[in-house]
């Protein structure tokens, strides 16, 4: 059996702080941009830029922004999730993508989490 990948995550700073996924946090490395990395207020841009700088997979719930700009590098990718999904679920659906997905299906990729 193969060890399961470790991802680097950047919440954007419209998600709750990683403290709210307990989950995700256990398995993966999560950074938030506003309470752990201190970016307020920074364009998209400048998260993507960021991220693709870090090599950190792009948590947001802004689908229209990111969406335009997700496949742009491979350094990053992006997670976009419908904003009716509660921050439980998030960390159990982001957990269990991550889980599923190898890194070259994440990076240079957008994927959308919503609910049926």
């Amino acid at each position: 059996m193969r060890k399961p990948q470790r991802y680097k995550i950047l919440l954007d700073e419209n998600i709750s702080p990683r403290t709210r996924f307990s989950i995700l946090n256990s398995r993966h490395n999560v950074k938030h941009l506003v309470h752990d990395l201190k970016k307020s207020g920074i364009t998209d841009l400048e998260v993507y830029i960021f991220a693709m700088k870090t090599k950190r997979l792009i948590v947001t719930f802004n689908k229209k922004h990111f969406e335009k700009i997700a496949g742009k590098s491979k350094d990053t990718g992006v997670i976009a999730v419908s904003t009716n999904v509660s921050d439980e679920q998030i960390d159990k659906k982001i957990t269990s993508l991550l889980s599923r997905k190898k890194k070259n299906e994440l990076y240079r990729k957008f994927h959308y989490i919503t609910l049926p």
